[in-house]
């Protein structure tokens, strides 16, 4: 269908706002995997064993990859004009053990979205 569109999306997106849901799917699966890890390496290890020098270290790497997660969340919320409600949920999502496995497969539906949508855009601009 020569002159069809694609559907509207509901956001602005431009390849600034398709990075910045890029780099919150990079950081979401290791944030996600951090959690349990400390959890299950660190803070159970330490007390049923005497294997406690995971604790700092690990610790240190999730609180590391927490922030950047909720900077870069910030970020899409400034550059994808989120509403505060999906903002909300991923930031929980963060909070939960394995919930940003979830929100991964949720970024990953945006970031295609809005790749699409970019790349449709850089062609429309440079056929005018």
């Amino acid at each position: 269908m020569a002159g069809s569109q694609p559907p509207a999306r509901r956001f602005p997106v431009d390849i600034k706002t398709a990075s910045a849901l890029h780099r919150l799917r990079l950081i979401s699966v290791p944030e996600a995997l951090s959690f349990p890890a400390l959890l299950i390496f660190g803070s159970l290890l330490s007390r049923i064993s005497d294997i406690d020098y995971l604790m700092m270290p690990l610790g240190v790497l999730h609180g590391a990859l927490f922030v950047l997660y909720a900077l870069f969340l910030l970020d899409v919320w400034n550059k994808a004009k989120w509403p505060f409600k999906k903002v909300a949920l991923f930031f929980v999502l963060a909070l939960l053990p394995f919930g940003g496995l979830y929100g991964d497969k949720l970024l990953k539906r945006d970031e295609a979205d809005s790749v699409v949508a970019a790349r449709t855009a850089e062609q429309e601009g440079a056929a005018a």
